[in-house]
């Protein structure tokens, strides 16, 4: 079952041990609340959050919805380190994405409501995209707005092969 409090917790240790750091909306910096960037293990109380392995929201992305995390493998991730972050911003209504193959909206694009667990090449796009099939690899979050080119969600390529919406637990 879910550990009590509210947003998300921190653990430097597996299994919910060691010193912890609860936040409840966006912390650009874990130091700076006196937390050093090791974590190892997450429990979500309530929402969606994207965590960064670098401050200020630099860096890897991970996306956490509701549940427990008891080590950082649960959250694909690479090894222990976190530095930021922020609740997936609430959207009422963003049902649906459109992506195009190329960049400033060009090329053939389109158009899901429902999650895609394998995008046939060459296309590209509150949504997680994913640089492999199935869900793995890179994610980016992609919410309301609109993006010209694959720099305006950071990512490194235009690759993305999977895609799924992210469900708010508030």
């Amino acid at each position: 079952g879910s550990r009590d409090g509210e947003g998300i917790t921190f653990y430097e240790g597996k299994c919910f041990t060691g010193r912890k750091l609860e936040v409840c909306g966006s912390c650009g910096s874990f130091q700076d609340r006196g937390f050093l960037n090791r974590v190892n293990s997450i429990c979500v109380q309530s929402g969606a959050w994207v965590c960064f392995d670098h401050p200020d929201f630099r860096g890897q992305q991970y996306i956490l919805e509701h549940g427990e995390y008891p080590d950082f493998y649960r959250w694909n991730g690479r090894s222990d380190h976190l530095g930021s972050c922020r609740p997936v911003g609430m959207v009422s209504g963003c049902r649906r994405i459109e992506i195009f193959e190329g960049s400033h909206f060009s090329g053939p694009s389109l158009e899901l409501t429902e999650d895609c667990s394998f995008l046939n090449p060459p296309f590209l796009p509150r949504w997680v995209l994913y640089e492999e099939p199935n869900y793995r690899g890179r994610m980016y979050v992609v919410e309301r707005g609109e993006f010209s080119s694959f720099n305006a969600w950071q990512a490194r390529s235009a690759s993305v092969q999977s895609i799924r919406r992210v469900i708010n637990y508030f």
